[in-house]
């Protein structure tokens, strides 16, 4: 997929589909986080091996620890908040981070344009999951700093695999790197919750899609998105994924949308078409 933006807005379609085949799992959520990082991670690996030692930098293998961190520190998040305000300040906080630390760290200033889009597409967000009427209780304070933390964390593996694309090293390699590094992070963790519910087939078929489609695929994407999209663009991209995963919930699981959440679900849409499209080009003398 040549197109950069729309290669992004796949990978966000197949993240969206997540909590909707996380439901045929019956596991806890940071074992299920586990093992779709396992597969994931072993997948881009295996499917990048011939180049990943010619590829790997320590700004990658970096990269490796944010990715593992930022599992942990969101099902951390939302246990103390509840789903709605931290996935808000999660996702809607990436990218925030993301385009000021491809400014601070490479000089990439963003457009007032982006600036734009994606303040409204983080309050977009911000009112499709709060007119969903998620329990939003819990120990909030700390929740939120464990959210702000996973955005950063975000942030970060994003802005070091744009960087090490964008130097001329192949999108797979770099994240076969990243998440296999991931892979291997997680594997303890996946060890210590127990791995017994993965001998019920639905469980199974669930983790293979989540490994093999939300995660390997997905970030393959990504990956190729990157080549030719601003990180801080595809990161206010991926923020289609809410949008998708309340439309699958609409329309498999039978659960309703709120007028807030419709409105937010339309300046969300709005917003990614806005920051999708290409920026107009300084007129010629």
């Amino acid at each position: 997929m040549r197109n950069g933006p729309s290669a992004v807005v796949a990978a966000a379609v197949l993240w969206g589909t997540a909590g909707t085949a996380g439901l045929l799992v019956s596991a806890d959520s940071v074992a299920l986080a586990a093992a779709r990082l396992v597969l994931g991670g072993a997948a881009l690996a295996l499917l990048a091996w011939s180049g990943l030692r010619s590829a790997l930098r320590p700004s990658l293998l970096l990269g490796a620890v944010a990715v593992a961190a930022y599992q942990l520190c969101f099902f951390a998040a939302v246990a103390r908040t509840g789903v709605a305000i931290g996935t808000v300040v999660a996702i809607g906080s990436g990218p925030v981070f993301t385009g000021l630390l491809s400014w601070l760290l490479h000089g990439r200033r963003p457009s007032a344009r982006w600036s734009a889009a994606t303040t409204a597409a983080i309050a977009g967000s911000a009112a499709l999951i709060a007119g969903s009427g998620t329990d939003t209780g819990g120990q909030v304070l700390s929740g939120i700093l464990f959210a702000l933390l996973g955005g950063l964390l975000y942030a970060y593996y994003a802005v070091s695999a744009a960087q090490a694309i964008s130097a001329g090293l192949p999108s797979n390699a770099v994240m076969g790197i990243m998440f296999g590094g991931a892979a291997v992070i997680m594997l303890p963790i996946l060890w210590w919750r127990g791995t017994a519910w993965l001998t019920a087939p639905p469980a199974l078929l669930a983790v293979l899609y989540l490994g093999l489609g939300t995660t390997a695929l997905a970030y393959f994407l990504y990956g190729r998105g990157l080549r030719t999209t601003p990180v801080a663009t595809a990161a206010t991209l991926a923020l289609a994924e809410p949008a998708v995963a309340a439309l699958l919930g609409l329309i498999v699981l039978g659960e309703k949308l709120a007028l807030l959440s419709v409105l937010g679900l339309g300046l969300l849409a709005i917003s990614l078409v806005a920051v999708a499209l290409p920026e107009p080009r300084p007129a010629s003398r």
